[in-house]
């Protein structure tokens, strides 16, 4: 099977001749590799250093449905069918991607199968998919600093689970550790700010 960055580049750049492409043409690419796959291609977006509006709420959704099946024990995953026609302009997708590719030879350069029980146990399946459910609702808060790193955290345990190397996923769980930490720093920001506004009006 083609490496993902491969794979990615020749089906965006050279099979889509439409200038939309719908969520179900992205599910579809997965094929055999299911979760993993899916984790890394949606958190992408998010996880990159550019703009990518839109992507964040709709793609946190999606990936914490995904985590919910994946804790629950399903090898294959599952999506509601109206979710399937979203639609994303080809050219952002290949903006995207083409970002991200190099990005994704690094770690496509080091990922080899280790540490298996930690992408493949009950267990390991179970912490995997409530880091990444965590982080996925992270994803959907409309509030500045509360996508990027939780995204990059699913992008690399996602890619983890993609080759089964363990190591990567729990470097990932790392990135995930510290997004939660940012997220929960930032909406403490937000909460103290809101009541000490809220005082000082009242006050007045």
């Amino acid at each position: 099977m083609a490496r993902l960055s491969t794979e990615l580049n020749r089906y965006f750049f050279e099979e889509v001749s439409k200038p939309q492409v719908t969520l179900k043409e992205i599910l579809t690419l997965a094929g055999e590799r299911t979760f993993g796959f899916l984790f890394v291609v949606l958190a992408l977006p998010s996880a990159l250093p550019i703009p990518a509006p839109g992507y964040s709420t709709p793609f946190g959704i999606v990936m914490f449905l995904l985590a919910v099946q994946l804790i629950a024990g399903r090898t294959r995953p599952w999506m509601p069918e109206s979710w399937n026609h979203k639609q994303f302009a080809l050219v952002s997708v290949q903006k995207i991607v083409k970002a991200g590719t190099p990005w994704l030879r690094r770690l496509e350069a080091v990922s080899r199968p280790r540490l298996t029980p930690v992408c493949t146990s009950l267990v390991g399946r179970t912490v995997l998919g409530i880091a990444i459910a965590l982080m996925s609702i992270s994803m959907m808060i409309p509030i500045p600093g509360t996508n990027t790193l939780p995204a990059m955290g699913i992008f690399v345990t996602g890619f983890g689970l993609l080759d089964d190397d363990g190591i990567i996923s729990l470097g990932g769980l790392v990135l995930c550790a510290l997004g939660g930490t940012l997220t929960t720093l930032i909406l403490l920001f937000g909460y103290e700010a809101v009541k000490t506004g809220i005082e000082f009006l009242l006050q007045r």
